[in-house]
């Protein structure tokens, strides 16, 4: 649907930059989260996609087509930009039922688009339709049932959704009421026989003024759509809308007013209301915030489907990383207005790029830390830490860590000087600098003087996911349970070893007592191993505990 790009885009308000020079490509039909703590940015960046917000500098392309462009003044409306936004607030209209919620934006639309011959492609339609008479006539009988007063409009909305037509046409099939004709096969015959006669009708009026009707009954005019300049009519209106709501699964609700709707069916409406106008993006802010855990787990999933069912490119804020690894395609991380990685979730899970990416991204946290070593001739890295103990780290690729350490050093060195560069040429000086992130070490009886000395002196940094914490009566570690929660699936563990605790997650309905002796390993082959100095990684691998 579309490819946005994103060229050094800065957003900032006085001195304080929200977005500073940003750029990010979000390829066609893409899911792309755009995840960070609460004031990083990231909400500021979706509505500069969609018009919301006006951009410093930069620029932005949607398909290929500027949308904003600072240096040549480009600045296109939201409204002209073919983009829908569900916010975090519904926004639904509380005097409006389901139905005129969602048909409201399109009643407004107007603008060049082919015409149709509504009438030959409802005729053709009916004719279909009532060449099959049996199953129409089954589908009545079983929707009608003995109240046929009271079960008509349910009746409507099987034929609706069952035959994908509007509620016009819907009602000239029960109009001829079909279930209870003596000889239904010969009414629905004659029937498809005067439809299809009309049908033709308007084919050959159509070629006596000088124009053709389509497969899709669309007007040709030397064999190509005529277009013009118009409003949808009652009947396109009534199939966009019965379409979204066959998607979000809310055609049942179409005469209820928002406050008679629960917080996931309200959720639903706006989601219909979003795509009715076929946006070629679709931008979510936190869109499932307000509704319970249970909800937001399976409206993800919906949110996964319907990414599937309609081809468009989703943006979706959310500080939520779980939302983010579920939903996404690609994650973007932020902090502080800065781009921190721009991946898949896996990869950002894995082989996060930075300790504040591992940080964020991960529940529970990653446990950090911190070593001291260096690397031996075969390429493993002899590393001490908890105060005294020692293991060897294999990377997973050939590294050359003091090598890779200089290069970052040199990288870390021409970033600032780019930066004092840059600041010095700004006209306004960013205020909210951003600083170096300092891991979080799970300590017991070491005083804040004790960790930062800690934090000064170690080379690096070692980061452990809880799932590698593995306890079992051969570990190479001992210590004690220092807290247990249990979640039915899972149990997650603190362990405490000396002065230091590490955070295991234990599969399986198992039960610890607080002070009870365990043995365990820090086992599998994701370990991670940072540059304490630049606080990016430096591999994945294994790490043997002698």
């Amino acid at each position: 649907m579309a490819r946005i790009e994103l060229t050094n885009v800065t957003k900032r308000w006085g001195s304080f930059y929200a977005v500073d020079a940003l750029n990010l490509v979000i390829d066609d039909n893409a899911f792309v989260t755009l995840l960070g703590p609460s004031g990083c940015g990231k909400t500021t960046t979706l509505r500069m996609i969609a018009g919301l917000e006006t951009p410093t500098s930069g620029r932005i392309t949607i398909d290929g087509v500027p949308v904003f462009d600072s240096e040549l003044g480009i600045n296109i409306s939201a409204n002209n930009r073919k983009v829908g936004f569900l916010f975090q607030n519904y926004a639904l209209w509380p005097n409006m039922t389901v139905y005129q919620n969602i048909a409201f934006g399109l009643s407004n639309i107007k603008e060049s688009m082919p015409e149709v011959d509504w009438a030959a492609r409802k005729a053709a339609r009916l004719a279909e339709i009532f060449s099959q008479p049996g199953e129409l006539v089954t589908l009545l009988r079983d929707a009608l049932g003995q109240d046929e007063k009271r079960n008509e409009d349910k009746a409507l909305l099987r034929l609706i959704d069952t035959y994908e037509i509007s509620q016009f046409t819907a009602k000239e099939i029960m109009a001829l009421r079909l279930h209870a004709a003596s000889d239904s096969a010969a009414v629905a015959k004659k029937a498809a026989a005067r439809q299809q006669a009309a049908a033709d009708r308007r084919r050959e009026q159509a070629k006596a003024d000088g124009t053709e009707l389509s497969d899709t009954f669309e007007i040709l005019q030397n064999g190509q759509p005529r277009q013009r300049v118009r409003k949808l009519t009652n009947e396109e209106i009534d199939l966009v809308v019965r379409r979204v709501s066959r998607i979000v699964k809310i055609g049942m609700f179409m005469d209820r007013y928002p406050s008679e709707l629960s917080g996931g069916q309200q959720q639903r409406v706006a989601i219909a209301r979003t795509l009715a106008p076929g946006p070629r993006v679709l931008f979510m802010d936190e869109p499932l915030s307000n509704l319970d855990a249970k909800l937001r787990h399976e409206m993800r999933s919906e949110l996964q489907r319907l990414h599937l069912e309609t081809g468009s490119t989703f943006i979706y804020v959310t500080h939520d990383q779980m939302e983010a690894m579920t939903l996404a395609t690609k994650i973007c991380l932020i902090n502080n207005g800065v781009l921190q990685q721009y991946a898949e979730p896996m990869t950002v899970y894995n082989t996060p790029d930075n300790l504040f990416v591992a940080d964020f991204v991960g529940n529970p946290s990653i446990n950090f830390i911190a070593a001291s070593g260096s690397q031996q001739a075969d390429g493993t890295v002899h590393l001490t830490f908890f105060q005294n103990m020692q293991g060897v780290f294999q990377c997973a690729k050939n590294v050359d860590i003091a090598q890779t350490i200089k290069r970052l050093e040199a990288e870390t060195l021409a970033v600032d000087e780019k930066s004092d560069i840059e600041r010095k040429g700004k006209s306004v000086v960013k205020d909210n600098e951003s600083k170096k992130f300092s891991p979080r070490f799970l300590t017991v009886g070491l005083d804040d003087a004790e960790i930062e000395a800690m934090r000064e002196s170690a080379q690096f940094v070692i980061g452990v996911r809880p799932e590698a914490v593995s306890i079992h009566e051969n570990g190479r570690l001992e210590g004690e349970i220092f807290s247990a929660m249990p979640a039915g699936m899972e149990t997650t563990v603190r362990i405490k070893i000396g002065n230091f605790l590490l955070t295991g997650v234990v599969f399986g309905g198992v039960l610890y007592k607080i002070g009870t002796k365990v043995r365990f390993d820090l086992s599998g082959s994701n370990i991670l191993l940072f540059d304490s100095k630049s606080g990016q990684m430096l591999s994945d691998g294994m790490l043997a505990l002698q």
